[in-house]
């Protein structure tokens, strides 16, 4: 009798929120998991949770700057001999001020990660994938993906990067076996309100501040299912449509009031 294959996932900012509990789930189906995060303490901590929980779980971590133009390279050479069936981009940040005012140095940190570092890992995995006709892809973008953000003007552009990249490829390997999804969560309380700043709009909206845990297994979900794109939330699908309905230009000012309100507060 033929053994079953195991199962084998990558995740990126595994350490904590969003990363950490797809980790879970993941774990949860008996995927062996390649966990990858910069903070070698929480990393080691994610592990040792995982399997407290599921102490079968086999766990592999790579220590990793994504920001670095190298990462992905570094990665792929690390994983290139093993057959991943799923790979989470997950890991991201965010900065606040106007973009007069915003360190470069950091910015130029968040574009590297969010834009090259996710689409050369995709671009080194993906034909591994293609040629075995199975695999499964989840890009982390956001509900700022919709529309531009004023204060927050290079976060939201690549948040917006990864949903229009996600979806183009996401046409273009259908009938390949392997899919794509772009999960776009609205405010989730993660790791990222302590990084982009207590200024930002996204700190402030209690009233629709998702779970973790929640937005997680929606996109888990999503993704197993091969869905393009996931929006957690009534309130979310609505706001990801508003630009429609009331023209870019105009949702780009009420975000700005929104965040220049809860700047002053």
């Amino acid at each position: 009798m033929k053994s079953k294959k195991t199962k084998i996932a990558l995740v990126t900012g595994a350490a904590s929120g969003l990363g950490f509990e797809l980790a879970l789930l993941l774990a949860k189906d008996a995927y062996t998991l390649i966990l990858i995060d910069i903070d070698e303490d929480r990393l080691n901590d994610a592990k040792n949770k995982i399997l407290d929980t599921y102490n079968a779980t086999k766990t592999t971590l790579i220590l990793k700057d994504l920001s670095l133009p190298n990462a992905a390279t570094e990665i792929y050479n690390a994983v290139k001999n093993i057959e991943i069936d799923v790979v989470i981009n997950n890991a991201g940040f965010g900065l606040f001020g106007t973009f007069c005012d915003t360190d470069w140095e950091r910015e130029s940190q968040m574009l590297n990660l969010h834009i090259i570092t996710t689409t050369h890992l995709l671009k080194l995995i993906l034909p591994d994938m293609v040629k075995r006709g199975s695999g499964k892809i989840l890009n982390l973008s956001s509900l700022a993906a919709f529309q531009p953000g004023p204060l927050m003007a290079l976060y939201y552009a690549s948040k917006g990067y990864i949903l229009s990249f996600s979806e183009a490829i996401s046409n273009e390997l259908k009938g390949t076996g392997v899919t794509v999804t772009a999960l776009c969560p609205g405010p989730t309380k993660t790791s990222f309100q302590s990084v982009v700043s207590e200024d930002a709009a996204e700190n402030k909206i209690a009233f629709n501040m998702a779970c973790p845990k929640e937005v997680a297994l929606y996109g888990y979900n999503a993704m197993q299912k091969g869905k393009v794109v996931a929006i957690p939330g009534t309130i979310n699908k609505f706001l990801s449509v508003l630009p429609r309905i009331l023209t870019r230009n105009r949702t780009t000012k009420i975000v700005r009031k929104i965040q220049d309100k809860n700047r002053a507060s």
